[in-house]
């Protein structure tokens, strides 16, 4: 469930309290925003795992951050 407030760490409830669920929050977004390839230019990266990301458009695999490309 998302609410207003706390979007998608909503799914946690009343547990762990609200400066934790900010932080998960902050990270959960940059980790699902849309990312551009270096290597074609469009948004098409997607988190394969950690550090690995791969682009839906072209293929190419790139390493990077744990939950950022750059």
């Amino acid at each position: 469930m998302k609410t207003k407030k706390v979007g998608l760490t909503g799914r946690y409830g009343p547990r762990y309290g609200t400066s934790i669920k900010k932080k998960v929050l902050k990270v959960e977004r940059s980790k699902n925003a849309k990312k551009k390839c270096p290597n074609c230019l469009k948004d098409g990266m997607s988190r394969l795992s950690s550090g690995v990301w791969m682009c839906k458009k072209c293929g190419t695999k790139v390493a990077g951050k744990a939950y950022k490309l750059k």
